[in-house]
């Protein structure tokens, strides 16, 4: 007989010394038929935001806006979202193990996970999360062969994932600042901008455009 897996994710934190942006979810994976040891598991993860699972003050709402539209038409355009995908080994166990999901983490404002993280700003409670499982189980049969099997696609689990945790995250790989793509044309232009005017910094260009701007609105 072959293991029967079911996961849960019981904690997730920001890892202490990491090179790039990451969470470390806490992963429990306990099999249902002890008797048949596993030998390891090839975990594969997508996980999704179940942004219908949680309430939106005004503000929050406003900041939404560009994700899913007007909020009296949240009944049609709220719905969940991929977030990105993850996947680890879990070594040899009998009846449960617990091992840690590193998830890579953007906050690169074109991608729609990061607009709705950053649209949170601010706000109490979690990020409801929905996480569905595949991969391969290894195993030994009876006769001492080792098998392979599937994860079945039926195999989920949902967190909520502390909003205080996804603070820590940005604070600590992106402290006081926002990252934002250019195409390669706009960034040439900016760039010629930024030289023809003695500008030291980016942000001191940007700056001068936006003023610009107000002042030209002013008119």
């Amino acid at each position: 007989m072959m293991p029967d897996l079911e996961f849960a994710i019981l904690g997730a934190e920001v890892p202490a010394y990491a090179a790039a942006p990451m969470l470390l979810f806490r992963l429990q994976v306990s099999n249902g038929v002890p008797r048949e040891p596993v030998q390891s598991v090839a975990v594969r993860t997508q996980i999704q935001i179940e942004a219908t699972r949680r309430r939106y003050s005004p503000a929050a709402q406003a900041r939404l806006l560009e994700v899913f539209g007007e909020p009296p038409r949240w009944g049609e355009t709220l719905r969940s979202l991929l977030w990105t995908h993850a996947g680890t080994v879990v070594p040899a166990f009998s009846e449960c193990t617990e091992v840690e999901l590193p998830v890579p983490c953007t906050y690169d404002f074109e991608v729609v996970s990061a607009k709705y993280f950053a649209a949170l700003e601010g706000e109490e409670g979690a990020i409801p999360l929905r996480f569905l499982f595949s991969g391969t189980i290894f195993y030994e049969s009876e006769e001492g062969r080792l098998q392979v099997a599937p994860i079945p696609w039926s195999k989920e689990a949902a967190f909520d994932l502390p909003l205080a945790c996804w603070r820590e995250l940005i604070a600590r790989f992106y402290p006081g600042s926002a990252w934002l793509r250019l195409q390669r044309q706009v960034f040439d232009r900016l760039s010629a901008y930024k030289l023809a005017h003695g500008l030291p910094t980016w942000d001191e260009t940007v700056q001068r455009l936006l003023e610009a701007a107000e002042q030209e609105g002013r008119q």
